[in-house]
């Protein structure tokens, strides 16, 4: 019997469902950029010269290091992205993902193909979605609080 412990070390990231890469050039404005990342309902944006990635642009980089320096919207994003970010690729297997973001304290990873090209972001999202697809029973029935009894029964 597979546990899932295996299949987290033999299933790749191309079987989990990325999010769509939203990139945007260097010199965009951090006010485009947000509006971008607003509109598309995404924490980060990539920042690619071309088809090449060279940046990551997130909620966080917003909070740490635009909001804190008061810095001006009109400024561009490639001024404030972190450039040269990790990244996975589609190969790569699902555990390898996991360590790569914990040990980095990521929530987003940028996804390239062989040729280091972006084809979708890796969130948490869908690393919990993955998870939860393997033991349905043990999240879907976890009372909020460990050790929660219901004293009276629900709904009558």
């Amino acid at each position: 019997m597979t546990t899932l412990r295996d299949n987290i070390w033999k299933d790749t990231v191309a079987r989990l469902t990325l999010g769509a890469p939203l990139a945007v050039p260097p010199r965009t404005s951090l006010r485009q950029a947000i509006a971008a990342m607003r509109q598309a309902c995404t924490g980060c944006i990539l920042v690619c010269d071309g088809l090449s990635l060279v940046g990551i642009f997130t909620e966080r980089d917003l909070i740490k290091r635009v909001l804190t320096k008061d810095a001006s919207l009109e400024t561009a994003v490639g001024e404030y992205m972190t450039a040269r970010p990790v990244t996975v690729r589609v190969s790569d297997t699902i555990g390898w993902a996991i360590r790569t973001m914990v040990e980095g304290h990521y929530r987003h990873l940028p996804v390239v193909d062989e040729r280091e090209q972006p084809v979708g972001i890796l969130s948490v999202k869908a690393i919990v979605q993955y998870l939860v697809e393997h033991v349905p029973l043990s999240v879907y029935n976890l009372p909020p609080r460990p050790g929660q009894v219901q004293k009276t029964r629900e709904g009558a």
